[in-house]
């Protein structure tokens, strides 16, 4: 159970960015009715994490890979749980997540996907990146794919921070949700 109450979805302050949350994602998950204690930072919330997930370059498959890594590294089951589903449907495979705990022995990986997956790994575990962990995914990726790659995993690794620091699960109850 989480450590506070969901945020009122009907709250006169709240009303406004709930009719955006379902209209943009269909409908409001348990992180954004927690955001919605602080509108103000649910708002920059959807904004951001908007970015990172419908306008960026970056293949949508890292970006997935990226996120069930992180999920992974930071014990985050709601991520994970969330994001199991559009990972599969980016182009993630079955046999990428069941092996992405142990990613570094599985054949199921591109030299590209390592590069990232070993960036994402330091990132996550010890923020500051050795040289050579950029110079790696920089022969597979953009410049500008580089940054939105950095920026996932920064976002994807505050977004399993506010959840588990909150304790916020899928099975959670809560009040109505449109």
């Amino acid at each position: 159970m989480a450590r506070l109450p969901y945020a009122d979805l009907t709250a006169p302050g709240a009303k406004p960015l709930v009719d955006r949350i379902v209209a943009e994602r269909g409908s409001v998950l348990h992180l954004y009715q927690m955001l919605l204690h602080s509108p103000p930072v649910a708002e920059g919330w959807l904004a951001y994490l908007t970015a990172i997930r419908q306008k960026a370059n970056l293949s949508p498959a890292l970006r997935e890979l990226v996120i069930m890594r992180v999920a992974i590294l930071n014990g985050a089951p709601y991520e994970a749980d969330q994001h199991r589903p559009i990972a599969l449907k980016e182009g993630v495979t079955q046999a990428q997540l069941d092996d992405l705990a142990a990613w570094e022995d599985s054949q199921h990986y591109t030299p590209g996907q390592r590069a990232v997956l070993e960036l994402t790994d330091g990132m996550t575990r010890n923020v500051q990146l050795p040289a050579a962990a950029v110079t790696a995914v920089r022969a597979f990726l953009s410049d500008r794919e580089v940054v939105e790659l950095v920026a996932t995993v920064g976002a994807y690794n505050m977004v399993s921070r506010f959840l588990e620091a909150l304790e916020i699960h899928s099975h959670d109850e809560r009040g109505a949700a449109p």
